[in-house]
């Protein structure tokens, strides 16, 4: 076995492990980095096939952008743990045999990759292949920007509105944080922040009425 190999077995490991741990842990933010640690070893994996371009891109987009929202919704909506854990074991069947069934699926998809791939001749590629000596981020680009392009643009819409819908779910009203409109502030006009009220300068005091009132319980 030489190195190579036993890179991908480490890193495979590690990935199995994060991603097992992502689906155990009582904590959100604990699953949520073991997801970037998963995200990270499948990058690993990836440099190994000589595909950096998506290493990359799972680093960036993932890990830098899409976790990172992650864990600042997670923390700031401040989730209550204990309501999420109820009905658990009572939804596990369901959500067993899924998980079942998408295994299943995948590794008949995966097993497709160990079989011996056809004898060609020197110098052919197989269709849908890329040549060695090519930039697959080159080839990759003309491919997604090219046959790919709707559904790019249709990622990117449905990126975009959960960045809003993460933002609209953070900045809801709490009573224990303010919150400023900005339009009402452009709006205001003086009279809405000053009122002026007239008051005398000078205020006479009562004294002959106090005066005759202490002459009285005198009196008495």
């Amino acid at each position: 076995m030489d190195a190579k190999t036993g890179l991908f077995y480490v890193f495979a490991a590690v990935l199995l492990f994060a991603a097992f741990r992502v689906i155990t842990a009582r904590n959100p933010v604990h699953a949520a980095l073991y997801l970037v640690l998963a995200f990270f070893q499948a990058a690993a994996i990836w440099i190994l096939l000589k595909a950096e371009f998506l290493a990359i891109t799972l680093v960036l987009v993932y890990v830098g952008a899409v976790m990172v929202l992650f864990l600042f919704v997670v923390m700031m909506l401040d989730i209550n743990i204990d309501g999420m854990r109820k009905g658990f074991w009572k939804h596990f069947p369901l959500a067993g045999s899924v998980g079942a069934i998408i295994a299943l699926e995948m590794s008949y998809v995966l097993m497709g990759g160990f079989r011996e791939p056809p004898k060609l001749a020197s110098g052919a590629v197989l269709p849908g292949q890329i040549d060695a000596q090519v930039s697959n981020t080159k080839e990759l680009g003309k491919v997604l920007y090219s046959e790919y392009l709707y559904p790019l643009e249709i990622a990117a819409v449905i990126l975009l509105v959960a960045i809003i819908a993460a933002i609209a779910l953070t900045m809801r009203e709490r009573k224990d944080s303010k919150y400023q409109n900005p339009a009402d502030q452009i709006r205001v006009k003086p009279g809405d922040r000053v009122r002026l009220v007239k008051m005398k300068s000078v205020v006479a005091a009562p004294i002959a009425a106090s005066a005759g009132a202490a002459t009285g319980e005198k009196q008495s």
